[in-house]
């Protein structure tokens, strides 16, 4: 939080239900004058005041001309301004190249009043959903763990997502200790870098298959190891459609309860003329109390056809879907007042194995790798950026199972392996009171990835 130092004890002990802006490595910091975004119950705050994305996703190229827009002052200052016509408060970056300086573009962002969600993971350096006991390893640790130091001094760095569509059927939820552990490693490494503790969290597939059990499983056991939010990408809305055709007001009802930040990090289906209906939904009384607004999928136009804008070097043409989107935010307002949120939060209890759709059998998470538990005290160091080896098979991996409270940084920077680190810490005993909340019963539309890194996924 701007102008104020929390201690690591406060801050371990609020864990995942409040994150702290517990900025010791100030000389690091890029000041602004805007604040910084924090998380209070289930909903996130810019000051005393709610805070609802209100955002695309911003990656132009798409996965087939991969390139790094914060990296690209001149082509993020073209598009702010578009940004800005839009109303926009935030984008979310599916990729990165952490060898590059993103001072300009965030700086700009900034003035501008519009924060960044960040995808940390690459292409190259991401979980494999078919291998990823192979993938979590310390190589792949050091990138997003540069990533991370990167963008921690910028106070419009809203958030960080460990995962995108990691889990995408059945088969591949047994990939979700790796993404909760991934998640774990991220946050202890805030801590321990004495960084400002930027939300951490994942982003879920369009599938029903496994959505509520993920969800509840980045919401269940000791503080240290949850998640700071959930998001989930979901294109259930088809225009014409209503708060009800689309299945959103089950949502609402079966996500209520739930003591983490929500929100949609894609949006925006395009089967038919998108007229935006959803968005007056979404930032409606309706939904606020367990949503915090969303990310429209997508920005630049691409083959998919989903993109707002067509970016042709330094000329952008906006089309129809852009001039309806941008209408309709400009007469839907937030709600007044804190929007009916949940201001205790509170954990989830850890969903039960139920073969094909949810194959993980409790809480047990692997190991931080060994030699990764170095850059916890002495830092992550350079980024090999998108010219780097990759590391999904490569570097060494976890030792065995984690004891709970690992993700403590007394823990994490004991001498120990990490597969033998103590319980005995201050998050070991954190286990707040728990929550439950329905199983979604709406069939949505799914979206499968095609690239099986999946830590990374443009559609």
């Amino acid at each position: 939080m701007k102008g104020s130092v929390a201690s690591m004890a406060t801050a371990i002990t609020l864990g995942a239900s409040t994150v702290l802006g517990a900025a010791t490595n100030i000389q690091a910091r890029k000041s602004s004058d805007i604040t910084p975004i924090t998380v209070k119950g289930n909903a996130f705050f810019k000051g005393d005041e709610r805070f609802y994305m209100r955002g695309v996703d911003y990656q132009p190229g798409g996965s087939s001309k991969l390139a790094d827009p914060i990296a690209d002052a001149d082509g993020c200052k073209r598009d702010i301004k578009y940004f800005k016509e839009l109303g926009l408060n935030t984008i979310r970056v599916y990729s990165v190249d952490n060898s590059k300086d993103h001072d300009e573009c965030m700086s700009a962002l900034a003035e501008a009043g519009i924060y960044l969600v960040l995808d940390v993971n690459t292409p190259k350096y991401s979980l494999n959903r078919k291998d990823p006991e192979i993938s979590y390893n310390d190589v792949y640790l050091q990138y997003i763990f540069a990533t991370m130091e990167k963008f921690a001094k910028y106070d419009n760095t809203l958030a960080f997502f460990s995962g995108n569509e990691v889990i995408n059927d059945g088969p591949s939820s047994k990939a979700a200790p790796y993404v909760k552990a991934v998640t774990r490693d991220m946050r202890t490494y805030l801590r321990a870098r004495k960084l400002r503790e930027i939300p951490v969290g994942y982003s879920a597939a369009d599938v029903d298959t496994n959505r509520l059990e993920m969800a509840e499983y980045m919401n269940c056991g000791t503080d240290d190891e949850r998640s700071d939010f959930f998001a989930f990408n979901d294109y259930s809305w088809c225009d014409p459609s209503s708060f009800t055709t689309s299945g959103w007001d089950q949502k609402v009802k079966n996500f209520t309860g739930y003591g983490l930040p929500l929100f949609l990090s894609e949006y925006g289906c395009n089967t038919n003329t998108r007229e935006w209906q959803e968005v007056k939904a979404l930032y409606s009384e309706k939904m606020t109390p367990v949503y915090s607004g969303g990310l429209v999928y997508e920005y630049a136009v691409e083959g998919n056809k989903y993109g707002l804008a067509k970016i042709d070097g330094d000329d952008v043409t906006t089309n129809s879907d852009y001039k309806r989107l941008k209408a309709v935010f400009a007469e839907v307002d937030n709600p007044k007042g804190n929007g009916g949120y949940n201001s205790t939060g509170g954990a989830s209890g850890c969903p039960k194995q139920s073969k094909p759709n949810w194959d993980v059998s409790n809480d047990a998470l692997p190991a931080m790798p060994a030699p990764a538990k170095k850059f916890l005290t002495s830092g992550a160091g350079k980024g090999d950026g998108f010219s780097g080896k990759g590391s999904q098979n490569a570097g060494t991996g976890s030792s065995g199972t984690a004891t709970q409270g690992s993700g403590d940084v007394a823990a994490a920077t004991s001498g120990g392996s990490g597969a033998s680190a103590t319980s005995e810490g201050a998050a070991a005993g954190l286990k707040p009171a728990q929550f439950s909340f329905a199983p979604v019963t709406v069939g949505l539309v799914t979206l499968v990835s095609t690239v099986f890194g999946a830590g990374f996924v443009l559609l």
